[in-house]
């Protein structure tokens, strides 16, 4: 499950596009922040997550945050202020289970490695999608998560949100502010759609009548999944946040880090499918937000694109990383256990939230939200004054990184003092955090 959305520069208070989502998988999928550089590729074929294609001339630098495991990616912006992100969505198409296809991240990064624009990016990923099919696993333990998928897809000046079924698809230019979840969107009114979309469409969705308009989301999507997934509440949630009045990077953050109930009313174990930060409970709810990013892109200078490079973003900060700085070169990636990266270092903490929440959201929450507002204007003066070297976006990033890591150090000492009363009785839910927690070897409190 995941949320995505933008808000074009007509409708920010900066007059720069605004981009934000969250990726929601499996609790114990860490997920990845790299930056890959612009390269010169002689190579003949590129391997993707579970095939080869061949690969292209030049490749553009990209900032993701990506699944450690696989190629692709959940999200991310190219050094021309391209960003995509992508949602599962469930349709009536059935699957070949056998990887014959890339998934819908390769799709994402294939196309911010090689477009220079929005409308560059949903030429690429359509044609490739009408060769290799996304017949291909989405899912990290779980080998039976098929899905299609949906995109949303900006640059500087506009964005697109593209929506499919196997290989077919429609897409719509976005007007204002667009927010997209787990369930397709698109019904009769488009701009764009595959040439064989409606002809396709009567062996899944039977004839329409005679006159009515072709709707794509009608004639394509699988009722009851979409449904269980929750998207319709999250996506008119979004929306509507996002809509409200001239949109920042900073209320992106918190639209991203909220829950479908009050904070005072908030727990994880009461958590959902309905919220925008996701929090695992089972097998009704098995999806956690692993990581989140918000982007700014600017016409006339570099995108900020803001990463948590956690779990859980109501419980963290977002940071600033640059495609032209080379912070992430260094960065440590996470793997599939609890290692010395970022994410995982974070987790320690956080897995406590689980059964403890009010006490670690209370140690965490007065230093999270002065750091934030401390990046936020840091970053906000760093593009005031004169252009920028490019040492002092490393600098930027690498003090906001260490910064933060040392909040949550201190936090995770104090976590040590914390009593174990206040535990909810949820015992279902408290045996779905405790196998997750041995599946990868993870010690927590209590």
């Amino acid at each position: 499950m995941c949320d995505t959305f933008v808000a074009l520069p007509s409708a920010t208070a900066s007059g720069s596009l605004i981009f934000a989502k969250n990726s929601d998988r499996e609790p114990n999928e860490a997920q990845a922040v790299v930056r890959v550089e612009r390269k010169e590729d002689k190579g003949k074929m590129l391997k993707c997550t579970f095939i080869e294609i061949p690969q292209v001339r030049e490749t553009f630098g990209v900032v993701l945050s990506k699944p450690f495991w696989m190629w692709g990616a959940e999200m991310g912006v190219n050094e021309h202020g391209v960003a995509i992100g992508n949602e599962a969505i469930f349709t009536k198409v059935k699957f070949n289970k056998k990887q014959p296809g890339l998934t819908g991240m390769d799709l994402l990064r294939l196309a911010l490695e090689r477009a220079t624009t929005a409308e560059t990016a949903l030429e690429i990923i359509t044609s490739l999608l009408a060769e290799y099919g996304q017949d291909a696993c989405g899912g990290y333990r779980d080998r039976n998560f098929y899905y299609h998928n949906s995109f949303l897809i900006a640059d500087p000046t506009g964005a697109w949100v593209l929506e499919t079924a196997g290989r077919e698809w429609v897409a719509e230019r976005v007007r204002g502010v667009r927010s997209i979840s787990n369930g397709l969107t698109i019904g009769e009114h488009y701009d764009l759609i595959s040439p064989n979309a409606v002809n396709f469409a009567p062996e899944y969705s039977g004839r329409a009548k005679s006159g009515k308009p072709f709707h794509f989301a009608n004639a394509y999507s699988a009722p009851f999944l979409t449904r269980m997934s929750g998207c319709a509440v999250r996506q008119a949630m979004t929306q509507a946040a996002a809509g409200q009045s001239k949109l920042s990077v900073a209320r992106a953050m918190e639209i991203l880090s909220s829950h479908h109930l009050p904070d005072a009313d908030w727990m994880p174990h009461r958590a959902s499918t309905r919220d925008v930060a996701m929090h695992a409970t089972g097998l009704l709810s098995p999806s956690h937000t692993v990581g989140s990013m918000v982007a700014e892109l600017r016409i006339a200078q570099p995108a900020t694109v803001w990463l948590t490079g956690t779990s859980s973003p109501a419980l963290s900060v977002f940071k600033p990383v640059f495609n032209n700085g080379t912070f992430l070169n260094s960065f440590i990636e996470p793997t599939a256990h609890p290692d010395d990266s970022f994410w995982w270092q974070a987790e320690r903490l956080f897995r406590r939230a689980a059964t403890q929440y009010p006490a670690i959201r209370t140690l965490v929450e007065e230093h999270r939200s002065r750091l934030q507002t401390e990046f936020l204007e840091q970053e906000k003066d760093f593009f005031s004054g004169a252009t920028p070297n490019l040492a002092a976006y490393d600098e930027l990033s690498a003090r906001a990184f260490a910064q933060h890591r040392r909040q949550l150090l201190h936090a995770l000492d104090d976590a040590e003092a914390l009593p174990a009363s206040g535990k909810p009785f949820a015992p279902f839910y408290h045996a779905f955090w405790r196998k997750q927690n041995r599946a990868v070897g993870l010690s927590v409190l209590r």
